[in-house]
């Protein structure tokens, strides 16, 4: 269960990083809002997960979830740029993660 939380709570990192952007600096009401609903949640599944998992595994998955896919998203939505090195940096990230869920214990 933990593992699932600290996975949506990864999705909820993106989207805060999404809205924030949109929101044009807190210029705009409805992503200024939708940031902090999506940091406040993101953060509060974080802390349930990390009931069970040891904190540096589960911030480093959480961290690395919201920076590979608000990186992915950033290409794919706003015109990011798609070099082949952003990408094989990307993939080490997202290696990480997924080494570290690998060697957990939980």
């Amino acid at each position: 269960m933990a593992w699932a939380l600290l996975g949506i709570a990864g999705i909820l990192e993106i989207g805060f990083a999404f809205f924030m952007k949109s929101s044009m600096g807190f210029t705009r009401l409805i992503p200024a809002l939708l940031t902090v609903a999506t940091g406040l949640s993101s953060v509060f599944l974080l802390s349930i997960s990390l009931r069970t998992l040891p904190v540096g595994t589960g911030y480093a998955v959480w961290t690395g979830i919201g920076a590979a896919g608000t990186a992915i998203l950033g290409m794919a939505v706003l015109g990011d740029s798609v070099a082949p090195m952003r990408l094989f940096c990307i993939a080490l990230i997202l290696a990480g993660v997924i080494g570290l869920r690998l060697v957990s214990g939980s």
